[in-house]
């Protein structure tokens, strides 16, 4: 089953990068890493298997609501990982 992708993976991460580059507190690989996880852990997947299906699935982004998931997702999780984060201060 080669090139199936769960497309909310490209979304979350494009939209981590944006929120965190607004946001203070740490930015390590640990933390980003729970960041991704909180967020995917939090949203319905979106898995597509063709070229055809990656263009959909850029159009799906499109909505207003996927993106608006997608940010309070990774938002929750920013909040999180700061408040507790998975290493020493």
């Amino acid at each position: 089953m080669n090139n199936v992708i769960n497309y909310m993976e490209i979304w979350v991460k494009e939209y981590m990068d944006i929120i965190l580059e607004k946001e203070e507190g740490c930015k390590c690989d640990k933390c980003k890493r729970d960041v991704f996880t909180l967020s995917m852990n939090n949203l319905k997947p979106y898995y597509v298997a063709t070229p055809l299906g990656e263009i959909i699935a850029k159009i799906e982004s499109t909505k207003q609501q996927v993106e608006t998931d997608i940010i309070v997702q990774v938002t929750k999780a920013i909040n999180k990982v700061q408040n507790s984060p998975n290493h020493d201060r």
